[in-house]
């Protein structure tokens, strides 16, 4: 493991703009409009979508905008490997992440725990090489958070029974600390925006519903569709463990609201994972 390295930004300049003001005052902009209801428990998790901002911040800032009723001082987040296709999960051997906002450092104490757990992650350097979909959460969570420690879980498979035993990892290293877990994910891909909403009203449906069992069946049926969906049926097993039983959509749009083309357009979502009153 290279203690020293940092991952620098792979989409600064491309998926965001590489000006560190103009970033801030960009997600500054999104959360200001953002208007997601109060929890009616503690907030374990949160589903965000990871396309470029101008289609999706929007989106994620409902999301985002929760951390400033409760906060966090480590993060982790799940996010699908684009490039790499492979079992398990990889966990980055870097010392930090880079953006325009600054270096996020890596979670060494969480890091070397999820260490026990060789037969679920493994750091695959083809996996977080040239991969968006983790690194785009990151400039939100520098504006509404400032300093936190980062565990970047990129899994290659949405493998149900790979899901759960992660999430048994997950919550076994993360019940006695106050950890956030974030699961990266956009939804239906390239279909009429009517199609992408029928499609994915579904799978928010399920998330409601905290059925994991049943959004993977979805997904593998292809009644859905969700990039993200490994992490997001992880997150919700997880959250049982941890006592999160309950699921609230916060915001839901397409790509067609913003370029105006709905003839193919790309779902996105928001949403927060938390546990009841009387589990807080």
């Amino acid at each position: 493991m290279d203690a020293e390295k940092i991952r620098e930004s792979v989409i600064a300049g491309t998926w965001y703009t590489s000006e560190p003001a103009r970033l801030k005052d960009e997600l500054v902009g999104y959360l200001e409009r953002a208007a997601p209801p109060a929890l009616e428990g503690p907030l374990v998790g949160l589903v965000a979508p990871h396309a470029g901002y101008m289609y999706s911040g929007g989106v994620a800032a409902w999301s985002y905008k929760l951390l400033s009723r409760t906060m966090f001082d480590r993060v982790l987040i799940m996010a699908p490997s684009h490039s790499a296709a492979f079992a398990g999960a990889s966990l980055s051997a870097a010392a930090g992440y880079r953006t325009p906002l600054g270096v996020v450092p890596l979670d060494r104490e969480l890091i070397e725990e999820f260490g026990r757990f060789r037969d679920l992650i493994k750091h695959n350097p083809r996996a977080e090489a040239g991969e968006h979909s983790l690194e785009i959460q990151l400039p939100f969570l520098q504006v509404v958070l400032g300093e936190f420690r980062l565990t970047p879980l990129l899994l290659g498979t949405r493998a149900p029974q790979f899901c759960l035993k992660l999430a048994e990892a997950i919550a076994k290293i993360c019940r006695s600390k106050r950890v956030l877990l974030i699961a990266s994910s956009d939804l239906s891909h390239y279909h009429p925006a009517e199609t992408a909403r029928r499609m994915d009203g579904a799978f928010l449906k399920l998330l409601e519903a905290c059925d994991p069992e049943g959004l993977s069946r979805e997904v593998e049926n292809r009644r859905s569709e969700a990039c993200g969906a490994g992490p997001v049926i992880t997150l919700l097993h997880a959250g049982r463990h941890l006592g999160a039983d309950r699921c609230k959509v916060l915001k839901y749009a397409h790509s067609g609201e913003v370029t105006g083309d709905d003839s193919g357009v790309v779902g996105y979502a928001a949403a927060a994972i938390y546990g009841g009153a009387e589990n807080g």
